[in-house]
């Protein structure tokens, strides 16, 4: 602690040392700041002198921690900046991982929206084929359900009546011009005929000049396998010699072979009958071992049968003795027995005497309890005659009150029907104005629905006349497609004839443009005829009141 108060100079020489050269001024060099002076009054024999290596050892020991913190700082720094400095310089470079990267992903980003785009315009394409394709099915079930009118599906008809008509001309066309046809083809068939003689016969010399030619190959490939069948045999020859004498060789190999193993085999016999006397040497010492062990195991069998001879001697004697305590045990469990039952007899005895004694109590119990239940019932009879009474003269009173109660009710039920008619009467005229009101509005509203009835009538009769404009035009179409091919397109020209409906009857304008159909008035209800003749007129003229002078010549009123 004194030490460490003393005062310590930065630089000095310690007692000891060589002093070093003197400066050229004559002053003595120390490295130390100009401002570190000791202070005055300083004993210099209690300082002590620290040479510049030790300062320097204590200072860097004292700021070891700060300036390793700022070395590693530094270096941080360093490493940052110069990784900053890499990344700015790698930073567009192809070659690089980096760079690669962002190539792939500046790729990828161009591949998927091209896909994109490819898509947008792929969902256009679908867009307009579904498109198309809902306007055809639209254009097909609008088709489809024209086709299922009543009247083109007459026409139709007529127009399938025509084509049959036109295919009957055609089948009386062909069974006229029938035998020519026969006539000719029979003359085409003959010339066939012989057209396939000729051509069989051809098929027939070829088929002879190609087994000519198949013998003839047949022949060759006859010499070719001989002369091959030749050349086997002498191969197989050579071959044979090859192989005895490479037979002899390997049963050269092979006895040289057995001749060795033979060497081998009576080499190991040798060492195996070394071995076996070895066997029988470690064989005998291992018996006389076996045979010490066995003298032991015997001493040891002998001490544990005399052992066993006397744990059985033990068992015995213990097994006599316990024979002996079970025959007391039983003899005492005998005489207990026989005295617990002697005592069950009495105890018995004693019970039925209780029992007896007991149902003799109950017997007299239940005789005073009937005479005071009988008692009770007398009491019981005459307090409920007593109540009775007064329940009833209660019931009295109670009867004038409630009659009271009534009229007062009775009286406030008048009011109140009074005035329940009076509100009535209130309610009836608000609500014969409110049925006023609504027989109003009923007559407007079914003004509305009969005008708008009208319209829709009106509507319907455009409706109507533009289908049958439709209808006239596609009928047209048809007429004068058949005209060119059928002869007879009067069933066409039928079912075309203007107005709806299939009737005989005049077309009615006023009700779209329909054909009503007019039926006899008799039992069958046919559709009356559509001609007419002189009878019809004179019958007509007969039932007309037109020219009433005709009517009273008719019928004799003449003066």
């Amino acid at each position: 602690m004194e030490a460490a108060a003393r005062p310590a100079a930065l630089f000095g020489r310690r007692k000891g040392q060589r002093r070093g050269p003197a400066p050229a001024n004559g002053l003595e060099e120390y490295d130390a700041p100009d401002s570190i002076f000791l202070p005055n009054g300083v004993d210099l024999r209690e300082v002590t002198i620290l040479p510049r290596a030790e300062w320097v050892r204590i200072q860097d020991s004292v700021d070891s921690a700060a300036r390793e913190a700022a070395r590693i700082h530094a270096e941080r720094k360093e490493r940052t900046d110069m990784h900053l400095r890499s990344k700015a310089v790698v930073k567009n470079w192809p070659n690089t991982i980096a760079g690669q990267a962002k190539r792939k992903l500046k790729a990828r980003k161009l591949r998927e929206e091209k896909e994109e785009e490819e898509r947008k315009q792929l969902d256009l394409e679908e867009a307009q084929f579904q498109a198309a394709k809902r306007k055809e099915a639209i254009e097909q079930a609008k088709t489809y359900q024209y086709y299922q009118n009543e009247r083109v599906k007459g026409l139709h008809r007529e127009l399938l009546l025509t084509e049959v008509l036109k295919e009957r001309d055609a089948q009386i066309e062909f069974k006229k011009t029938k035998p020519d046809i026969y006539k000719k083809k029979e003359e085409e068939m003959e010339r066939e005929r012989e057209k396939a003689i000729l051509k069989e016969q051809e098929k027939a010399y070829e088929r002879y000049m190609n087994r000519q030619a198949l013998c003839r190959d047949h022949l060759e490939q006859i010499k070719e396998h001989k002369h091959q069948a030749e050349l086997d045999k002498l191969e197989a020859k050579k071959e044979s010699d090859e192989i005895q004498r490479l037979t002899k060789l390997y049963a050269l190999e092979v006895q040289r072979e057995n001749e060795k193993k033979l060497e081998e085999k009576l080499e190991h016999r040798k060492m195996h009958l070394e071995h076996v006397a070895d066997q029988d040497i470690l064989k005998a010492v291992q018996e006389q071992k076996q045979e010490e062990e066995n003298e032991k195991i015997r001493a040891h069998f002998k001490a544990k049968q005399n052992m066993a001879k006397l744990r059985r001697e033990k068992e015995a004697q213990m097994n006599r003795l316990m024979q002996e305590r079970r025959d007391i045990i039983t003899n005492r469990l005998v005489a207990q027995m026989k005295q617990t039952f002697e005592n069950i007899d009495e105890r018995v005895a004693r019970v039925v005497a209780e029992k007896e004694a007991e149902w003799e109590k109950e017997r007299k119990e239940k005789e005073e309890k009937n005479k005071a239940e009988l008692k009770s019932i007398a009491e019981h009879r005459a307090t409920v005659i007593k109540m009775r009474e007064e329940q009833e003269r209660e019931a009295r009173l109670k009867g004038k009150e409630k009659l009271l109660e009534l009229m007062e009710a009775d009286r406030i039920y008048l009011e109140m029907e009074k005035e329940k008619k009076q509100r009535n009467r209130s309610e009836n005229i608000k609500m014969q104005d409110i049925q006023i009101q609504q027989m109003a509005e009923k007559r407007a509203t079914e003004h509305h629905e009969k005008q708008t009835e009208l319209d829709y009538e009106a509507q319907k009769e455009i409706i109507a006349v533009c289908k049958e404009q439709e209808f006239q035009a596609y009928a047209k179409q048809v007429i004068d497609s058949e005209s060119k091919t059928a002869r007879n397109i009067y069933p066409l020209l039928k079912a075309a004839k203007e107005g709806a409906g299939g009737g005989h009857g005049p077309v009615y304008r006023e009700r779209g443009g329909i054909r009503p159909s007019y039926q006899a008035r008799d039992i069958n209800g046919t559709q009356l005829p559509s001609y007419n003749c002189n009878t019809t007129e004179e019958i007509k003229e007969l039932n007309s009141y037109d020219n009433i002078q005709q009517g009273k010549g008719r019928l004799g009123f003449t003066w």
